[in-house]
């Protein structure tokens, strides 16, 4: 029941009972009735008080049993009043977290926004290291595990002494810029232990452009094993006319050169370059405009490993048949 109706209903009801109890009162003075050997006149005045209290309690009775705020602010505002002062206790040390919170999403904004700004001028920076690319590239085998972390140190050390000259070549490698997780490094550590040789090659993890203030790169770890042996014929072609154009002939070679790497890097070289012997390229040039029915190959000139850089040279073989 709102606050308006109940209000109107005690007025009424105020009224009502006002009435009620005159009535009451004034037929039992008619009647002149006596109780406790009271005056005819105190006797009806005494009903009149009863009845009216009867009437009363009885409104009273009915209005709690409609009205539950009502109920609630009969019996239980004591109770009420306590339970809000230790709410309002309790509320102290909240809003004082909520100013602590308050003010480091302030911060943390501030600092996002500072970081926007950093982020908008780096990408305006060329990339000077590409993501993937290999920072450091080492062979190793340990017989001595208590000095494999001194060993991996060197690695890391390696790999950011190479980064720290792409991304500030004009500084003094004094510092660390490269990260790797504790969970890579313990990779590295725990698969070079068993004492076979391993490659162990640096990469970094994303696109990193110059005067960056850190570089997050990752381990790629491999068994050595050998990628080509001396003398080995890589890749050929079979030409079976002379050719005509030195323009031709220069494409030609450097295709034979760009299968060449590709093949290697097939059977699992980390080299992104392959060194070729500049005479067998001249001598083969001349020898592609003047001959037909020959046979192109690309030799090894060595035995190479997994992190070797593959030294070939160019060898043209008449084809009689």
């Amino acid at each position: 029941m709102t606050g308006w109706l109940l209000i109107i209903f005690l007025l009424v009801l105020g009224g009502v009972l006002a009435t009620l109890g005159d009535f009451i009162g004034t037929k039992i003075g008619k009647a002149r009735l006596s109780i406790f050997k009271l005056r005819p006149r105190t006797t009806a005045v005494l009903i009149t008080i009863l009845t009216g209290s009867f009437i009363s309690s009885l409104s009273l009775s009915l209005m709690l049993l409609v009205d539950r705020q009502l109920r609630v602010g009969l019996f239980r505002l004591n109770d009420l009043q306590t339970e809000l002062n230790n709410s309002r206790l309790a509320l102290v040390p909240l809003k004082k977290q909520r100013q602590l919170l308050e003010e480091k999403i302030r911060k943390r904004e501030k600092y996002l926004a500072q970081s926007e700004k950093i982020r908008f001028a780096l990408r305006k920076r060329p990339v000077v290291i590409a993501s993937g690319e290999s920072l450091a590239t080492v062979t190793i085998q340990v017989n001595d595990n208590s000095k494999i972390i001194k060993e991996i140190d060197k690695i890391l050390s390696r790999a950011n002494y190479n980064a720290y000259k792409k991304i500030r070549p004009n500084e003094k490698p004094n510092r660390k810029l490269l990260q790797i997780s504790k969970d890579d490094f313990n990779r590295i550590e725990k698969t070079i232990s068993d004492n076979r040789k391993w490659v162990v090659n640096i990469r970094s993890g994303g696109n990193v452009v110059l005067g960056e203030e850190v570089i997050f790169a990752y381990p790629e770890i491999l068994l050595d094993k050998k990628i080509v042996e001396k003398g080995e014929i890589i890749v050929q072609r079979k030409f079976l006319e002379a050719q005509k154009d030195q323009k031709i002939v220069d494409r030609e070679i450097k295709l034979l050169l760009t299968s060449t790497l590709a093949e290697v890097k097939r059977r699992g070289s980390l080299a992104y370059k392959i060194n070729v012997d500049t005479e067998s390229v001249s001598d083969a040039r001349k020898r592609m405009i003047n001959n037909k029915k020959f046979l192109l190959e690309v030799v090894s000139l060595k035995d190479s490993q997994l992190a070797d850089r593959i030294s070939v040279k160019l060898s043209l073989k008449k084809i009689y048949k």
